[in-house]
């Protein structure tokens, strides 16, 4: 615990059998339970783990109850109460199906949970998330089952959550000084194009190495989305930062140092992640745009970016008209289309700039 609140770390883990016991083993003193994910791995990760639970002492763990196992005694005043309740209990079904090892969940400080069928890293944070929010942890951080992350810098991304009411709370390795000579280069550009491209769909704007996964995030925060929705694959960070500020969530980075060569085994391909990861951040862009800025709070920045993409297609067709006419020569161009182009595409470039900035302005209150 840090100041009287419960801490949890989930571990998603595939295929992790060299590097799961160095991770349990050099978790914090402070982390209350340590939730690890097996998402169906096909070595012995799950039998590795159960070794540390079997071994691993009750004495003086934080006693953390189901919160779910109780329904509210049912009053004038709590109907909206009880049907959070159910909706909490209904949504554990839409999660990845999974089995829970442990007969002692209430003791145990470690808990591994088993994936039935694979679902993917996001799908395995997801599956740990729902544990936190259901047990109540105050703040649940993420770290990978490869050893890619140093647990002496838990407490930094932890604390702002504890003491600041920080909603999420996440690393930034682009920031270190090092980062340049020793994240690998392919690596440090698709996280710069994906970072750039975050940052427009998320509304986070001062937000970078948006890929890390070494993050902490409140109760709140975990109440306030959808947790079965995030994004089931790699893009998982870059989705869960739209859904944090859809629901208006404070966003903090702190500095920490990038780690390679603990003998993990990198299962990511970037070559396939960056196309995939930037389509997903298009489509997230429009809905935050429609959900945030037209139904949950109307704001003038939704005619601008949408007049801007109008105004923007116009000015291609007419853009188009101009280079066929040019390139075959048929017809010289008359002043009128060259005028509408000219205006079209001005407007369109003065909306979109108008509109970033508003979205910016109104971004700002989230960053801490």
């Amino acid at each position: 615990m840090i100041n009287n609140k419960t801490i949890a770390v989930v571990v998603p883990a595939y295929n992790e059998e060299s590097q799961i016991g160095m991770v349990i083993e050099t978790m914090p003193e402070f982390v209350d339970r340590i939730v690890i994910v097996n998402d169906c791995s096909t070595d012995t990760t799950a039998d590795k783990v159960k070794e540390y639970i079997i071994r691993s002492p009750v004495e003086e763990v934080v006693v953390i109850k189901d919160q779910l196992k109780k329904k509210p005694t049912p009053t004038i005043y709590n109907p909206a109460e009880i049907i959070v309740y159910e909706q909490n209990l209904a949504e554990r079904k839409r999660f990845t199906p999974a089995e829970i090892f442990n007969s002692r969940q209430e003791q145990d400080r470690i808990i591994l949970i088993n994936h039935t069928r694979n679902g993917g890293v996001g799908a395995s944070i997801a599956t740990g998330y729902k544990w936190c929010k259901d047990h109540g942890i105050d703040c649940t951080a993420v770290m990978a089952g490869d050893g890619q992350m140093d647990p002496a810098e838990l407490e930094s991304i932890c604390r702002p959550v504890v003491e600041e009411g920080i909603d999420y709370v996440k690393g930034n390795r682009l920031i270190h000084r090092s980062s340049w000579l020793v994240i690998p280069r392919v690596r440090y550009f698709g996280n710069s194009i994906l970072s750039i491209l975050t940052k427009i769909a998320s509304g986070y704007w001062h937000v970078s190495d948006t890929q890390t996964g070494y993050t902490a995030i409140s109760q709140s925060a975990l109440n306030a989305i959808c947790l079965y929705d995030i994004y089931r694959s790699y893009g998982m960070p870059n989705d869960m930062l739209v859904k944090l500020n859809i629901a208006f969530c404070t966003l903090r980075e702190v500095e920490i140092k990038p780690v390679y060569n603990v003998g993990e085994n990198s299962k990511m391909k970037i070559l396939k992640v960056v196309p995939r990861v930037s389509w997903l951040l298009i489509k997230s862009f429009f809905k935050r745009l429609w959900i945030k800025y037209l139904f949950r709070d109307f704001h003038p920045l939704f005619i601008l970016y949408n007049l801007s993409f109008l105004l923007g297609i116009l000015a291609l067709m007419y853009g188009g008209k101009i280079a066929y006419l040019k390139l075959w020569n048929i017809r010289e161009v008359d002043d009128a289309t060259i005028l509408a182009f000219m205006f079209l595409f001005t407007s369109a470039f003065q909306s979109l700039l108008f509109a970033m900035w508003m979205d910016i302005q109104d971004n700002e209150r989230l960053n801490k």
